[in-house]
């Protein structure tokens, strides 16, 4: 085990080096030269520029909003290191710095929405010109290829079921919610109570929009937990839904089973690439986000195979906008490294472009909901506050549930900040919208 020193009242997890290497592995002698100079610098420019009090170990505090009372704060525990973390690493670095110790924030969510709300331009644009060369690329052995996938996708979906049930509502949905009146003056921040109502209601308007009712033969591509398999089988359909997590397949066929669907659902061990069949309705959650840049037309042109004449498509899907997709797609971030492998966002004008140029399918509506994601992430890390014991009992260490929070945060800042977004996209064959 490797303990970091604890100065200044830092919150340093003990751990385990053999699974964290590189939160035991320090840069070396020419990033710390180097690299690490480079980051303090663009850090401070970046602090200079954002409402943020970063306080460092010896009580000064840098940032725009260094004496400002009530602004985010970030608190530097071990400055050298995270610089050192920053240099060698970039955004990968910002992260595992959070996840060693190196600093910390009483409140996260609102720091990190700051720095979100920025994103774009926190790299001074001489140097994104340069993003190539000092980037990480994704590993060959994270595209998803048919060879892969499985892989990718047990390393976030399998690590364990009653982990997952720690900070999800009893639907079991690992994906947005669809809060009522959000985003008017006077409406209050959702509760928990809140959630799984939110839940059926973003459930039950894909149904709608895919025209789901008896008879219905529906192909459902990544099944999470049975949600929307159980909903669509109680309107009379029948349901095929793919996976590839283990763990959510025994889940998935237990709570059916249990809702008295299991003749009307098979859940399926499958890549969505050797689906076949002919269904009325094609309905996704939050699946296209692992599918991967490359195989976006796969993606679409499958589902056009597979979609019976008159046919319906209902989709949610995570977006960014669409300069910044492109300006991103060959990264290799933090989130691809700890929470997703293989994964990347698209943008609407991609999914528009992709099933205009690949498939008979076209966009014909969507909502944004991404207020609605914020609020639901929101709750999900408060949950998983309050299961901090249960968590660790699990054999979950702390490293993974500053990861964690972190994630959940990290996330919650994209949506609040506007810089990502979530929206149910309909799908049918002719004009688009």
């Amino acid at each position: 085990m490797t303990t970091l020193s604890s100065p200044h009242g830092a919150l340093s997890p003990s751990f385990d080096a053999s699974r964290w290497p590189d939160l035991a592995r320090m840069p070396g002698t020419f990033t710390r030269t180097f690299h690490a100079r480079v980051a303090k610098r663009l850090f401070y420019q970046v602090a200079s520029r954002l409402d943020v009090r970063i306080e460092m170990p010896d009580g000064t505090a840098i940032g725009r909003a260094a004496h400002v009372p009530g602004a985010p704060v970030m608190r530097l525990h071990r400055p050298d290191r995270f610089i050192e973390r920053l240099g060698a690493g970039a955004l990968i670095g910002f992260g595992e710095s959070y996840m060693a110790g190196d600093w910390d924030s009483p409140d996260l969510g609102a720091l990190l929405t700051v720095f979100a709300e920025r994103m774009a331009t926190l790299v001074p644009e001489p140097l994104q010109k340069l993003r190539a060369l000092y980037v990480a690329k994704m590993p060959g052995a994270e595209r998803n290829t048919t060879a892969n996938t499985r892989s990718n996708i047990s390393r976030h979906y399998d690590l364990s079921n009653a982990m997952f049930e720690q900070f999800l509502d009893e639907t079991m949905s690992y994906s947005s919610a669809l809060f009522d009146g959000l985003g008017h003056t006077t409406s209050t921040l959702p509760e928990w109570s809140d959630l799984a109502p939110a839940q059926a209601r973003k459930v039950e308007r894909l149904l709608d929009k895919a025209h789901v009712g008896e008879g219905t033969r529906v192909l459902e591509i990544g099944t999470g937990w049975g949600e929307l398999a159980i909903r669509a089988a109680r309107r009379g359909a029948t349901v095929r839904t793919v996976t590839l997590s283990q763990e959510q397949q025994a889940l998935a066929r237990r709570r059916i089973a249990d809702a008295g669907f299991a003749d009307q659902v098979s859940v399926d061990l499958l890549d969505y690439r050797d689906v076949d069949g002919t269904y009325d309705a094609v309905v996704s959650v939050e699946m296209i986000e692992a599918v991967g840049y490359e195989y976006w037309p796969t993606y679409f042109a499958t589902i056009d195979r597979l979609l019976a004449p008159g046919g319906s498509v209902a989709i949610q899907a995570i977006t960014m906008p669409h300069d910044r997709m492109l300006a991103t797609r060959n990264t290799y971030t933090w989130v691809h490294k700890y929470i997703f492998p293989g994964g990347f966002l698209p943008s609407t004008q991609a999914i528009q472009d992709v099933t205009a140029t690949h498939t008979s399918l076209r966009v014909v509506e969507w909502l944004s909901m991404g207020s609605s994601y914020a609020q639901t992430l929101r709750l999900w890390d408060e949950r998983f506050a309050t299961h901090t014991e249960a968590i660790e009992a699990l054999g979950f260490d702390s490293v993974f549930r500053r990861m964690w929070h972190f994630y959940l945060e990290y996330s919650r800042a994209g949506f609040a900040s506007g810089y990502l977004d979530v929206q149910q996209f309909v799908l049918r064959r002719g004009a688009a919208a």
